[in-house]
């Protein structure tokens, strides 16, 4: 099977410094493109500009939407004691008259809520509503990048619960702060998902899999490095902040077999099959392959950048 990859994203991204949700998701989104048929690949390769700074907005609206943090995890632990998934895998509305929504909405509704928008852009590509394709395609890449996540699939999120406070901002933006260089990001093709759910569901399941290695190695680096060499100092702007070392970071990502690395890749392949098979579900309309995203109508993203800043983010910290 060929594989994908785009080469040139490493001179034209701009370096954003922040989480998976910051840094990573403009990534994944940007490389997904590339996974698309030529049908597909000439509307987003030209609406890119939109398609990649708008996988942000999802994390920006945790500042000012109370709803949204549920959309970016579930605690399978809450429901399941082991693996496989056989408590809490079924439909929305088996969920909702199962746990009722109050317990979804603190638990996190991710895999619900990717499928539901799955089915919005399957719309928009119906409708041929170009804008309402632009955000969907955007936002969605966030909600299936994030499930990809192990640490967004268990309360223990920032190792609150085992004394590792701090480890969701390690795996999920220094690992790749200082590695992403030299991942390897040939991709296979965006492929037909027959079984949405399923196939979410079984993301979420294998990112599960991984909390108890996530957790582990951190440890086992804290020992082999050293707590004195943990952290480290730099300066960011006009501040001094405190980050992982990169030693213990290496040493970290080292022992983690490059989980990180095969994570990040299977999430841009994720994203670009949903979105292909939304494209296929809405038959395969015709998408004006020369449009532009200069005169995106950012106002669908429900409310303006600055809305923001300097505001404390609502709900879970992750």
């Amino acid at each position: 099977m060929r594989k994908l990859f785009l080469f040139p994203l490493f001179f034209c991204l701009p370096v954003v410094s922040g989480s998976w949700g910051f840094f990573g998701h403009q990534w994944i989104n940007s490389i997904a493109v590339y996974t698309l048929p030529p049908q597909m690949f000439g509307f987003f390769k030209a609406n890119m500009g939109a398609i990649v700074s708008n996988a942000v907005k999802p994390d920006m609206r945790r500042y000012a939407v109370a709803e949204e943090g549920a959309r970016h995890f579930i605690d399978i632990d809450y429901y399941e004691k082991s693996l496989p998934l056989d408590t809490i895998r079924c439909i929305w509305r088996e969920a909702v008259d199962r746990f009722g929504e109050e317990t979804l909405s603190e638990h996190g509704i991710g895999p619900w809520f990717v499928v539901r928008m799955k089915n919005s852009l399957t719309t928009a590509f119906s409708d041929r509503n170009e804008e309402l394709i632009i955000k969907f395609a955007s936002e969605l890449g966030h909600y299936i990048a994030d499930l990809h996540v192990p640490l967004h699939t268990t309360s223990n999120y920032n190792g609150q619960k085992t004394g590792q406070y701090g480890i969701h901002g390690l795996w999920e933006s220094r690992l790749p702060e200082l590695f992403l260089e030299g991942y390897d990001l040939f991709v296979d093709p965006a492929f037909y998902i027959t079984d949405i759910d399923k196939f979410i569901w079984d993301q979420v399941e294998i990112s599960h899999s991984l909390v108890d290695s996530v957790l582990k190695v951190e440890k086992e680096a804290e020992t082999i490095a050293g707590k004195d060499n943990k952290y480290s100092f730099s300066k960011r702007g006009q501040k001094v902040v405190r980050n992982y070392s990169e030693e213990y970071a290496e040493i970290y990502n080292r022992n983690l077999n490059n989980m990180v690395e095969r994570r990040f890749r299977n999430a841009i392949n994720a994203v670009g099959s949903v979105w292909f098979t939304a494209w296929v579900d809405a038959g395969q309309p015709e998408l004006d392959q020369n449009g532009s995203s200069d005169n995106y109508n950012d106002e669908l993203m429900i409310f303006n950048d600055s809305a923001y800043i300097g505001k404390p983010m609502i709900g879970r910290q992750e």
